[in-house]
């Protein structure tokens, strides 16, 4: 309560009693948050007795760094009586932004690791190739990449499906080996493809908006299945996660599964250009130093194919880096 007659006070004495300057008393008055009870003869604002805990929650409101808006909003549902819904709501989103801003400075300070790790020689090629990722870094460019590769009309929910396994999440707090190989991954799907190479499996082009659902949620299935074998350290071999791989090839092609079918299967797979250098970086992305990889749909690819080959009898394929 203040001492004065009419129980008000100048913007001076609350300025004093709340450890603020008669500056940002004025701002929060001028832009509504701390409304004035009365003015004096001469202009002066006057402040009521709770003014002063007004002021004390609109000071803790900024310092959480909350805009102005948004503490307009928290003192309308505290004057309302309804207080908690927009401070609730300002703070989770507060601690979102905040979340990213830390992740961040996590991958900025990797990469300037991974640039002073690197031989003097390395740095300028090393410091193009991480600067031109952002921080925290984007999945955009992976996912068109693979929108690019996948069959034409194929479902929607199928493509969310595969993009899912596909494309890596980025962690939050990575090491500078991490920081290197989304950058590597950044530059391989962002650059031209030169080369002629295309960038759909050839046993895959033919297959129609129905054919990619089957086919597609056929492997998704196998390689979970092969992921747990590879898990455990199994080598290749023929299994429950080969029988899923062939059943999807097959049944997408309405062909029936027979060895000469398994055959010629593994030829098409080994003669279609693979992308064993995405696998790879996004391995060392997900999984950084550990020694036993997290499996991708890549590498267990891989595991099926080798155990298709060895199944099948046909010349082992040659893997490309």
């Amino acid at each position: 309560m203040f001492s004065s007659w009419d129980g008000l006070c100048g913007i001076g004495e609350l300025a004093r009693r709340a450890g603020v300057t008669v500056k940002t008393v004025r701002f929060y008055s001028d832009r509504g948050l701390l409304p004035e009870a009365a003015r004096s003869p001469g202009g002066h604002r006057r402040y009521g007795p709770d003014a002063l805990e007004r002021l004390r929650l609109i000071r803790s409101l900024r310092t959480l760094d909350l805009p102005v808006s948004t503490v307009h909003r928290v003192l309308g549902d505290d004057d309302r009586g309804r207080a908690g819904g927009a401070l609730e709501e300002a703070v989770a989103r507060q601690l979102a932004e905040l979340g990213t801003q830390l992740t961040a400075l996590r991958w900025r300070e990797a990469a300037l690791r991974a640039v002073q790790e690197s031989p003097p020689s390395d740095r300028p090629g090393r410091l193009l190739l991480i600067g031109a990722v952002a921080a925290p870094p984007n999945t955009a460019p992976l996912a068109r990449f693979w929108r690019a590769w996948l069959p034409p009309r194929m479902p929607a929910r199928s493509v969310s499906a595969f993009l899912d396994a596909a494309v890596p999440q980025p962690p939050e707090d990575p090491e500078p080996a991490q920081v290197l190989a989304f950058a590597r991954l950044y530059a391989m799907v962002s650059g031209p493809c030169d080369d002629g190479t295309p960038t759909q499996p050839h046993a895959h082009a033919s297959a129609g908006a129905r054919e990619s659902a089957v086919l597609y949620a056929g492997l998704a299935e196998a390689y979970d299945l092969a992921a747990v074998r590879m898990r455990e350290g199994r080598e290749p071999h023929a299994g429950e996660a080969l029988e899923a791989f062939v059943d999807a090839y097959a049944r997408a092609g309405d062909a029936a599964d027979t060895p000469a079918f398994r055959r010629a299967l593994a030829g098409r797979l080994a003669a279609d250009p693979r992308i064993d250098r995405y696998w790879e970086l996004t391995a060392e992305l997900v999984s950084g130093h550990t020694d036993r990889p997290e499996p991708n749909p890549g590498t267990a690819h891989d595991w099926l194919l080798a155990a298709l080959h060895a199944d099948s009898g046909a010349p082992a394929a040659v893997r490309r880096g």
